[in-house]
This record gives C-alpha cells, structure tokens and sequence, in this order.
C-alpha cells in the first residue's frame, strides 16, 4: 500500500516539473499509488503496457530519482561528458558561421555530423545525431521572433518569482489561476507546409477579404479547462463582456488572471469594474514578452488545426469550426495540461 508521503511527494514532483515526458513518468507512478493496474494507466498517458511498467518498476527500486531522465543505462555513450557540453553550448549559442563551417546559419543535423566528425573525430549518421540532440535536450522547431523590447530580468523574475508564487497561494488564497488572452482568426490566416502528392501543390481559395473571429480566451491552469468567447470588436466594453462571463463560469472564489499590457485591460471603464468585482485580479506580465502566456499556446493549436491552409468561404463557418476544436479540447484537459500548462 502506497504511503501518504510517497504519494505527496509525486504530487509535488507533478506540480513543479516543466518537462512533459517527466510529468508523464511522475502521472504514471501517481495512478499507481492510488491503486491503478498498469494496463488502465497505460491507456490513459497513451504509452505501452512495458513502457508504463518500467516507469513503475523504476520508482520501486530506486524511488523517485529513479525516474529522471537517462536513469537507466543504456548503449555506451560515443562521446564523453566533456563534448556533450562543448555540442550542446556551440548548438544552443553559436551558429554554424561562429565556429568555422562557412556560410552556414542555422543548425542541421548534417551540419552537426560535420561538426562532430572535425572537432571529436566521431562518426554518426543523420539519425543517430538525431538520438543524441535529443537527448542533449534539442527538437527540431521552427525559429520565432521574440520582441526585442522585451526586459529579460523582468521575463526572469515572472517566472522565477510572481509566477511561483501564484502557484503556492493556490487553494489558499487564491482558487483559481487564469491565464488571459485575445486573438483574431481571419477568413485566411496563413499558408503552412502539409503532405501532397510529388509535384503538387496545395492551392487554398480565396476571395482577398479579410473575414474573421475576434476571441477573448481564458485558460485556467490547474485543470485545463478553456472559456473562450468572440465579439465585434477589441475594446473595453467587449473585454466587460468577456469578464462577465468569466465570473459567471467561476461563480465562487478568489480568481487571479495572468494577461498582457493591452490598452484595453488598463482602461478607466475596466478599473472600475474591478473595484466592483474585488474576487476578480489581474496580474500583469512583464512588457513585451507573449512568450510567457499560455493562452498563446492555445492560439497557435487553433490555428494549427482550424485555420491553416483552409479558406472559408461563410464568416459563421470560421465561428462553427472554432467552437468544434474549443469542445474537443475541453474534453480532453490532461491533453491541454500536458501542452500548455506544464511549460511554464
């Protein structure tokens, strides 16, 4: 039988952990103290009945440690401790131009081979860099603008400070957390690459208009849950509205909302709504800095299922198509958890 600090202390392992394949492990080994089969835990974190095992039978003989990440052995490591950080770092900081590899900008797995092979005369092939980038703790991603306005010792102590400590007055003086946002979804909002047929290429109609969805979002961090709302427009009185219905979804208790520096959240009409609504606070992120709201997350996911290479002809559509995907989602929170909220 599972001891009640074996289980808190996964409990806290869950809450504090930022990487989403721990908190899978961490997930995995909770069911279990509560009394689980791994067939069923399997089913719910979507891994093999072996896999799910070995997280289990990993926290048995070596206790919460035994979960961490390249824990267990495997085939010996090709390079030692030392060029694995000398890798990582020149990967992480550097571009390819910096370190002698000419006119080269941005990191590939052949330019990484190159690399390697020059500066630690090892071999590997494109999918065993892959392997290994990822285990050094890379993925292959799309690079993104970052606003260069942004303070980082303000972004720093948001996530260091004011948001952990959003997370401990949880449940005690805080009921729920909330992270705020808004967002346009157009008619048209943007050309991605996808699978076609050789040769081919995808062509998405369009009559040039620029048709679209005003959303206000909110996404509450402990569970998942998203409420969202659209408007006409993008002013105070829309964003009262929005507010309004936030309370409503949240009849009781202290309510603490995460959102940007928008005109509209410090406007006069919405100050004095607050003064009325004393349940309801706002916590401001630092300027500039979309990165560290969640709410974004769930954006770029709309817009990655719904709007991408897809033209719609009739403005209800876009609104039809946007409720389906807020539905889905809603009933899946441990899917939403696991893609936004566990990032931070």
């Amino acid at each position: 039988m599972a001891s009640t600090e074996e289980k808190h202390m996964v409990e806290r392992a869950l809450r504090e952990t930022s990487d989403k394949r721990m908190y899978e492990r961490y997930l995995a080994v909770l069911h279990r103290l509560e009394g689980r089969t791994i067939k069923d835990i399997s089913k719910m974190i979507k891994r093999t009945e072996k896999t799910t095992a070995g997280y289990i039978h990993s926290f048995e003989r070596h206790g919460i440690k035994g979960l961490a990440l390249g824990h267990s052995p495997g085939k010996p490591r090709r390079l030692t401790d030392e060029p694995e950080k000398i890798l990582t770092e020149t990967i992480a900081y550097k571009r390819p131009v910096d370190v002698g590899i000419e006119a080269k900008y941005t990191w590939t797995l052949k330019l990484a081979i190159l690399f390697v092979e020059r500066d630690f005369e090892e071999s590997y092939t494109e999918k065993g860099m892959s392997v290994l980038l990822h285990r050094l703790g890379f993925s292959h991603t799309k690079a993104t603008y970052t606003m260069e306005l942004a303070d980082p010792q303000e972004q720093a102590a948001f996530k260091s400070e004011t948001f952990p400590a959003l997370k401990k007055l949880m449940n005690q003086e805080i009921d729920h957390l909330l992270f705020e946002d808004e967002c346009m979804i157009r008619a048209y909002q943007s050309l991605q690459y996808n699978w076609f047929p050789t040769g081919q290429q995808r062509k998405v109609p369009t009559y040039g208009r620029h048709e679209g969805a005003k959303l206000f979002g909110v996404l509450n961090y402990e569970t998942g849950k998203v409420l969202y709302r659209d408007g006409e427009r993008y002013d105070a009185h829309a964003f009262i509205r929005f507010l309004d219905a936030v309370l409503k979804d949240y009849p009781e208790g202290k309510i603490a909302m995460v959102l940007d520096n928008g005109q509209i959240h410090h406007a006069a009409q919405v100050q004095a709504y607050l003064q009325k609504h004393k349940r309801l606070q706002f916590v401001f992120l630092p300027k500039y800095s979309p990165n560290l709201n969640l709410v974004e997350g769930l954006w770029k996911w709309l817009k990655s299922d719904v709007v991408h290479n897809v033209f719609y002809k009739k403005f209800y559509h876009i609104r039809i198509n946007v409720a389906a995907f807020m539905k889905r989602i809603n009933a899946n929170p441990m899917e939403v958890i696991d893609r936004l909220c566990i990032q931070m």
